[in-house]
C-alpha cells in the first residue's frame, strides 16, 4: 500500500467526514460526494490495487462472506 496516498485519503476524510452507522439492517455510510471519493481511494489502497489500477473485485470468502452485513451508501446534502 502507498503510505502517502493513504494519508492523503485519510486527510481528505478528516476535512469531509463520513457518518458510519451499523445496525441489524447493515452498515450505512452517509456523506458528501468528496468524502466518498476519499473512501473509494482508501478502499482501493486497502484492497491491494496497484498504483495503476482503478478497481478491484471483492472476492467471496476473502472480502465478503454470506454473513457479511449489507452496505448502504447515502449522499447527504451539502
Amino acid at each position: 500500500m502507498n503510505y502517502d496516498l493513504a494519508m492523503m485519503a485519510l486527510d481528505g476524510l478528516m476535512r469531509t467526514p463520513l457518518t458510519v452507522r451499523a445496525d441489524a439492517a447493515g452498515v450505512t455510510f452517509t456523506g458528501e460526494p468528496a468524502a466518498f471519493k476519499e473512501l473509494a481511494r482508501l478502499c482501493l489502497l486497502l484492497g491491494g490495487a496497484s498504483d495503476t489500477d482503478d478497481s478491484f473485485e471483492l472476492q467471496p470468502n476473502v472480502h465478503v462472506t454470506k454473513g457479511s452485513p449489507m452496505v448502504n451508501l447515502r449522499l447527504s446534502s451539502a
